[in-house]
């Protein structure tokens, strides 16, 4: 009971037992797939959350930011006539950059990284609009998808492959690599024990030689990463991106590492326990639809599950701590 993730692990079983009874559909094998791609939309940046919120920080530019990551591939793609896969690199480049300012002004100013992240989360989102409608004259990208070197690239992001009855998008595989890699990270590596360290207490971490600046920029730049990992999926996904796109989605990817036993205090928490409240989240939403419940209540439950999941992991950590 002391691990992290545990009160994920019971959450998912409830919820899938629940959905098991209740909507007939959700029996079906064949929406293993729907299930798990729903969930790789929320885990892929969730895996970069928690790490971020168990090193003592939090992101709110996420989901504007994956969106800055798939205009940015697409328009400079487009207005310059270029080879799709350079827009790509440049997108890799542009939010890694992004998720280096956030943790530069961060350990330079000192200041919390709500306020750093939600000047970013604004500056962002003003500049995914107004780009787009100044490039393309409109609110989405014009379609790239009769560009050269868009075939290869929607093979690497956007493919679906079949396993028996089940179909799985590549965004899945990515989600799931990434957990291994990162939870490995974190529990078996230096780096791990020094993120540990940093979410802590920064100041005692600095005094055993952990270099704290450079723990928080880098943790800021694998979350820009993951940001452009489903700033490509989703644009080769769909050969478009919407400007307005990904407002609000940085509560449910915090909300999907709290409930995976993360505290919003730093220096506890799991990847793994992260992609399960994701996972939480993927069979909800297909689970209301195939019940015939009103989807409008889903942010309520959405509100309870944050809070309930608070309330499990202070007892767990309470249970560790005592150990």
């Amino acid at each position: 009971m002391a691990r992290p993730e545990i009160g994920a692990l019971i959450g998912a079983v409830v919820v899938l037992v629940l959905f098991l009874v209740v909507a007939p559909p959700f029996r079906n094998l064949g929406n293993v797939g729907t299930v798990l791609y729903g969930s790789a939309l929320i885990g892929i940046m969730a895996v970069g959350v928690s790490l971020l919120m168990i090193g003592g920080e939090f992101d709110l530019s996420t989901g504007v930011a994956a969106t800055t990551s798939g205009l940015t591939a697409a328009l400079v793609a487009w207005n310059f006539g270029l080879n799709v896969w350079v827009g790509v690199l440049v997108a890799l480049l542009v939010s890694l950059a992004i998720g280096a300012f956030n943790g530069w002004l961060l350990v330079t100013t000192g200041l919390p990284s709500f306020l750093v992240t939600l000047g970013t989360f604004f500056v962002l989102r003003g500049a995914n609009l107004g780009i787009t409608r100044n490039v393309t004259e409109n609110v989405a990208t014009t379609s790239i998808a009769d560009m050269d070197g868009w075939d290869s690239a929607q093979a690497v992001f956007a493919t679906t492959f079949k396993i028996g009855p089940v179909s799985i998008k590549m965004l899945v595989l990515f989600w799931i690599v990434l957990t291994v890699v990162a939870a490995y990270v974190l529990l078996r590596t230096r780096v791990g024990n020094w993120i540990l360290a940093v979410g802590g207490d920064d100041a005692a971490a600095r005094a055993v030689g952990v270099p704290v600046r450079a723990v928080k920029i880098g943790l800021f730049m694998f979350v820009g990463f993951c940001a452009w990992m489903l700033g490509m999926h989703l644009l080769f996904e769909f050969s478009v991106v919407q400007s307005g796109e990904g407002v609000g989605k940085e509560f449910i990817f915090i909300i999907a590492a709290v409930v995976g036993g993360c505290l919003l205090t730093g220096g506890y928490g799991s990847v793994v326990g992260a992609a399960i409240g994701a996972l939480v989240f993927g069979m909800t939403q297909l689970g209301i639809n195939y019940a015939g419940w009103n989807p409008d209540w889903f942010f309520s439950f959405l509100g309870v599950m944050l809070l309930l999941a608070c309330i499990v992991n202070l007892y767990v950590k309470k249970k560790a701590d005592a150990r």
